[in-house]
């Protein structure tokens, strides 16, 4: 029976070979290099050449003992948590407005607004903010001065930068995000909204009772994955956006590990936290999805 199946079903296995041969090669593989946590690498040795620590677990004391883990780890866990309450909603949101749209061009239009940003880089919204928040020349600034008040220091800010950060994150991937939910939305039977509309409901009411309920596998499915990667907190906008000044709010496990474990040749403290992350994130997403499938939502 089985072998009927997948002779039957060829074309879709077929077309399943080459992600699953990518996820193998550049996923899989690689992790044999955690050993690295536990050895002292050598570039020059080699993961198999390098000696193994003494102790094994010597990289994770260095980085748990290390002054800065508690501001590193509070820095990753606010900023992830802000990002995961404040952009989980506008997508949802934006998906339902989008859904009552009956004028298909502008809704086209108001698709392709909003998903746009997802494909600027980080250095083009670093950039952008800068043209807008930058205290010399920024217009916001310019427009405070010229009103005869201070000006504020957004980009280099304590205050500031953790708003600024979430903000453009939020703005970012709103429009991608609502992309996904306006699919699941797409799935739901028409027959549901006919019936509603006879019994009177109003438009609000339909999505209460028929479109939120039909598309919560969706989002409880897209909170499980957010959560996995929760402790990356977004390095590549951290990066290019924080400086010295906000190091105390902005600093998280990523930036730091490229400052002292890669740009000082310190790979086995970089991998050791890489770990520590993965085991963080691993508990995490096997967690939500235990207390999802208690709400009887089995997404996996």
């Amino acid at each position: 029976m089985t072998l009927k199946r997948i002779a039957k079903y060829s074309p879709f296995y077929i077309m399943m070979a080459l992600p699953l041969l990518y996820f193998f090669i550049y996923r899989y593989i690689p992790m044999y290099g955690v050993v690295i946590a536990f050895k002292d690498y050598n570039v020059m040795k080699g993961v198999v050449g390098s000696p193994w620590a003494k102790p094994l677990g010597t990289h994770f004391k260095m980085f748990f003992d290390s002054p800065y883990f508690v501001q590193l780890l509070r820095n990753t866990i606010l900023i992830s948590f802000y990002k995961l309450l404040w952009g989980t909603f506008p997508p949802i949101l934006l998906a339902l407005l989008l859904n009552e749209v009956r004028f298909s061009w502008y809704k086209r239009i108001i698709q392709t607004l909003s998903y746009m940003p997802h494909f600027l880089s980080w250095v083009i919204i670093q950039g952008i903010l800068i043209a807008f928040l930058s205290e010399d020349m920024g217009l916001i600034n310019r427009a405070i001065r010229d009103s005869g008040r201070d000006t504020i220091p957004f980009l280099i800010s304590t205050g500031w930068f953790r708003p600024l950060v979430v903000g453009s994150a939020v703005w970012r991937d709103m429009g991608w995000g609502a992309i996904i939910y306006l699919a699941a939305i797409s799935g739901i039977s028409p027959d549901l909204y006919a019936a509603a509309t006879i019994d009177g409901c109003s438009k609000i009411r339909m999505m209460w009772h028929i479109t939120l309920p039909n598309i919560r596998y969706v989002i409880i499915l897209m909170l499980i994955l957010r959560l996995g990667r929760v402790m990356e907190a977004g390095f590549e906008q951290i990066y290019v956006m924080y400086n010295p000044h906000v190091y105390s709010v902005g600093d998280i496990l990523d930036t730091w590990v490229y400052r002292t474990g890669l740009e000082q040749l310190n790979f086995s403290l970089a991998s050791a936290v890489g770990l520590f992350k993965s085991a963080i994130g691993f508990i995490l997403v096997v967690g939500t999805n235990t207390i999802a499938k208690q709400w009887g939502e089995n997404v996996w």
